[in-house]
């Protein structure tokens, strides 16, 4: 793996907000022998656009992908959201746009885009990353993950090789968050409800730390959390997988 073409796609929120994530996708897959290029180029994948109806703006930001991530082998996305929209969402804009040259780019590109988990166990097949990270632990398997590209149980299989840890079973697991992206400004109420719900869950676990594949999932049901002054931290399976037994997180 290590002469394959890797590139990290960051997604724009965890380089705004959350950059360890991608730092630690870095030292992952490092870690496992890959190399691995952060194009500088790249921008967001269009999915705030196309999810609120702006199809026509999230057209260039199509382009932008594919130009990016073209010449890759691979590319690694440390978001079920994000890879969801990549190949679920770009094919159907290209054909909007009557462009039948990004119709052939997207298609070229969309089965080299990996969310994490399925890099590790799919294309690398390794399940036991080297990770140790002696906490309790709880999993939620955020919406676009289980429905849209259907991780699995990928995430679990992953965590259950780590050394040290204590998982737990959520309750509920699969029930949504509640953050949906602008759902939870459009439908406050309703979001806070769903999020006070898993919350509520997580708590009833007993975990030091609530793990999942989304940040954006995480600051919603964190900043729920902190709120509650619950004691539990939020972390990306990443950051997890990550961690070493030289690493005192």
């Amino acid at each position: 793996m290590s002469a394959v073409r890797v590139a990290l796609f960051a997604t724009c929120f965890n380089d705004t907000m959350w950059p360890s994530t991608p730092k630690a996708v870095v030292t992952l897959l490092e870690r496992l022998g890959c190399t691995v290029e952060f194009p500088r180029a790249q921008t967001c994948c269009g999915q705030m656009f196309t999810n609120t109806g702006y199809a026509a703006e999230a057209v260039p930001l199509v382009r932008s992908f594919v130009d990016v991530f073209g010449s890759y082998d691979a590319v690694v996305v440390p978001s079920g959201s994000c890879t969801g929209s990549v190949r679920e969402q770009h094919a159907g804009l290209a054909r909007r746009a009557g462009d039948p040259g990004l119709e052939a780019a997207v298609e070229a590109v969309t089965p080299k885009v990996h969310e994490l988990s399925e890099f590790l166990v799919d294309v690398l097949g390794v399940t036991d990353v080297g990770a140790y990270f002696p906490h309790r632990v709880t999993y939620h398997p955020t919406c676009h993950s289980l429905r849209m590209i259907r991780v699995g149980d990928r995430p679990l299989r992953l965590l259950r090789a780590v050394r040290g840890i204590d998982l737990v079973d959520l309750p509920a697991a699969e029930e949504c968050c509640g953050f949906g992206g602008t759902f939870a400004m459009k439908n406050a109420d309703v979001s806070i409800a769903m999020g006070s719900d898993k919350a509520r869950h997580v708590r009833e676990t007993g975990a030091e730390v609530l793990i999942a594949g989304d940040n954006s999932c995480l600051a919603h049901i964190g900043g729920l959390l902190e709120r509650q002054r619950a004691g539990v931290r939020t972390m990306h399976l990443a950051e997890v997988l990550a961690a070493t037994e030289e690493d005192p997180s």
